[in-house]
């Protein structure tokens, strides 16, 4: 799932890329019985309206929310897209498949296809299942191979998903004694589900969180009120410089997740700890990087140099 670092590069990228384009058609694949009633693009019901008020608006700026995408329009509307498990949003020029359309390798049974060659023909980019037009011709689309992305339309007044989240952690006003507080108001939680929990702390998952615990010492299953403050500051502190890493690197492709042109992030590249079952651990303490589920979660870690509390 896209994090932090990933939903980041993605929306400077856009807000770069669509400012001040209008949205001229809104076309998607996503339906089913299962979804009606629901408040988003997969209820049928709800996408004719969503695209009644969409149409028309221009981009007056893209920003992030936690994992969330921000896509902020005229009129007080903002489209928020969570990409969720596989999604990923990419931007060029496309065109709908057909009898005289030659579509490239892999991309024979889908709707959309790029109208040129190059990263956007990765794929992992073929699973389109939401395309905005736009006033240059051009189009943004979603990728999302296990349709579990949510896109839906906030308006002036109403509540949203994100109204619930916690702070964002790199924001400077953000300093250790807000990161303590907010992870002991799950004080015998494991250290790992506590940093994942978006109420508490926005935008860490799976990845950065075996980093951060990696490069602070401690082990994934620690109880959070058993751990030293110590300890707690040194995970502070390379919670910073992780996800300020992983946004230097443009994010982390180790599975679905591209850059709105098609390209990977390098990010894993720079792994520690995550998906390195088996290996020799980094340090060279002599430690073997070990796998653990921690509330359903995979956790990856050293099993001599994280210490559990």
């Amino acid at each position: 799932m896209p994090e932090l670092p990933e939903v980041h590069t993605t929306s400077r990228i856009l807000n770069e890329l669509l400012l001040g384009l209008k949205i001229t058609d809104v076309w998607t694949s996503y339906g089913g019985v299962i979804h009606e009633g629901k408040s988003h693009i997969k209820n049928k019901k709800y996408f004719s309206e969503f695209t009644r008020k969409v149409v028309g608006e221009k981009v007056i700026s893209v920003g992030r929310r936690g994992k969330n995408v921000l896509i902020n329009l005229t009129h007080d509307k903002t489209i928020l897209v969570h990409m969720k498990m596989t999604g990923h949003l990419l931007f060029g020029e496309y065109q709908k498949a057909g009898a005289k359309v030659q579509a490239p390798l892999g991309w024979e049974k889908e709707n959309w296809i790029p109208k040129k060659g190059g990263a956007l023909q990765d794929p992992y980019n073929r699973f389109i299942r939401l395309v905005f037009s736009f006033s240059n011709g051009k189009h943004l689309v979603l990728s999302d191979m296990r349709k579990f992305a949510k896109v839906h339309l906030i308006e002036k007044g109403e509540k949203a998903d994100i109204d619930n989240l916690g702070p964002e952690p790199l924001e400077k006003s953000f300093k250790f004694e807000n990161f303590k507080s907010r992870i002991f108001k799950r004080p015998k939680g494991p250290i790992k589900t506590v940093l994942m929990d978006q109420e508490l702390i926005a935008g860490i998952g799976n990845i950065y969180s075996d980093e951060i615990l990696w490069l602070s010492g401690i082990h994934p299953e620690s109880i959070v009120s058993k751990i030293p403050e110590e300890k707690l500051k040194e995970a502070f502190k390379e919670m910073k410089k992780v996800l300020e890493q992983g946004i230097k690197f443009k994010g982390d492709s180790m599975s679905d997740y591209r850059k709105p042109d098609g390209e990977k992030g390098e990010f894993q590249y720079h792994h520690k700890a995550y998906r390195k079952t088996g290996e020799k651990c980094l340090k060279k303490d002599g430690g073997e990087m070990k796998r653990v589920k921690v509330k359903g979660r995979s956790a990856h870690f050293c099993n001599t140099h994280q210490e559990k509390y």
